[in-house]
């Protein structure tokens, strides 16, 4: 079987099922629906799914097998399709009229349909178009190297890659330019940072996943889509996110430390100071990954961290801020 035709495994999917609650009637968003892994979940437990994604491709597949997806049809319909970013769920979810919700899933960056293609671009395991765009539109990842200067293409693989030799490899891509295929800008990078054939972890990885993150502003999206999370959950809503690598666990357990007060430090020797805004989540698990059943049949896994979180009564931040 070829990646292209092979299975698309959801990571941690007992986890995150165990994490959301799912009960018949509740209202829970997919925000990365991808192949539809966890959607398919939370249906079977009788739950209506408000499922977002940008990438076209992703949409269109669950729209073309109504067999397997007769809740697009149901009446009232329990999957409901969002062609947009997750970051646009606010927007996305009032157009319909839903105002809270009681689950939120984000499963963050590239999905594995994405990865086995090889014409969008986005891993050197084939050669392909170098493009990388999730939405399939717009400022594309031949774009940028082909166009930034070397100072900004340093910055985007130390900032998104943490590429340490990041001047080295901007300045061996700006000398190879034109760059327009996967295949090319891989074996630029490898030659730049000294590549055998046979170590245990390609060089080039570092530099994909940043240029991929810069071309689709993943980061932003995510501090965006988190701060609407706490805006649409209810109180005693649930969220879950899994991440796939240091960057964006940051950004997520930074979230959910400020959001819960987890982050505030008191100490004895210093008048006691009123929390800025009340606590709107609950840190309810630690951080979960993958067990080595999941990585056995899942090696992609291997990266995954799940963190997850309750909403409490707390109104919104930005609202409490307001309100002060």
């Amino acid at each position: 079987m070829s990646t292209a035709e092979a299975p698309h495994i959801p990571v941690l999917l007992e986890e995150v099922v165990a994490a959301l609650n799912p009960q018949g009637g509740d209202r829970i968003v997919d925000a990365t629906l991808g192949a539809g892994g966890y959607t398919r979940r939370l249906l079977d437990a009788g739950a209506t799914v408000h499922a977002f994604d940008r990438d076209p491709d992703a949409i269109a597949a669950i729209r073309a097998d109504p067999a397997k997806w007769p809740e697009l049809t149901s009446n009232p319909p329990r999957l409901v399709l969002h062609p947009r970013r997750f970051s646009e769920m606010v927007e996305g979810l009032a157009e319909v009229g839903v105002e809270e919700v009681d689950g939120i899933v984000m499963d963050i960056g590239v999905s594995s349909m994405q990865l086995d293609q090889a014409d969008r671009g986005f891993a050197f395991a084939s050669d392909g178009p170098l493009d990388m765009r999730m939405s399939q539109e717009g400022f594309s990842a031949a774009d940028f190297v082909n166009e930034a200067d070397e100072a900004e293409i340093a910055d985007v693989l130390y900032l998104y890659g943490e590429e340490r030799q990041s001047r080295r490899v901007a300045r061996a891509i700006v000398a190879a330019r034109p760059l327009t295929t996967t295949g090319e800008l891989a074996r630029v990078v490898r030659k730049a940072l000294g590549y055998r054939p046979g170590a245990p972890k390609d060089p080039a990885t570092r530099s994909f996943q940043a240029i991929r993150i810069h071309v689709n502003g993943e980061l932003d999206e995510l501090d965006v889509g988190l701060a609407a999370s706490e805006r649409l959950l209810r109180s005693g809503g649930r969220l879950a996110v899994v991440t796939f690598h240091s960057l964006e666990d940051r950004k997520v357990k930074r979230f959910l430390r400020d959001a819960s007060g987890a982050g505030q430090t008191i100490s004895r020797h210093l008048p006691q100071v009123a929390p800025a805004s009340a606590p709107t989540f609950e840190l309810v698990a630690k951080a979960v990954r993958p067990g080595e059943a999941e990585l056995a049949v899942n090696p992609r896994s291997r990266s995954a961290t799940l963190r997850s979180a309750v909403r409490t009564d707390a109104p919104a931040r930005d609202t409490q801020r307001s309100a002060a």
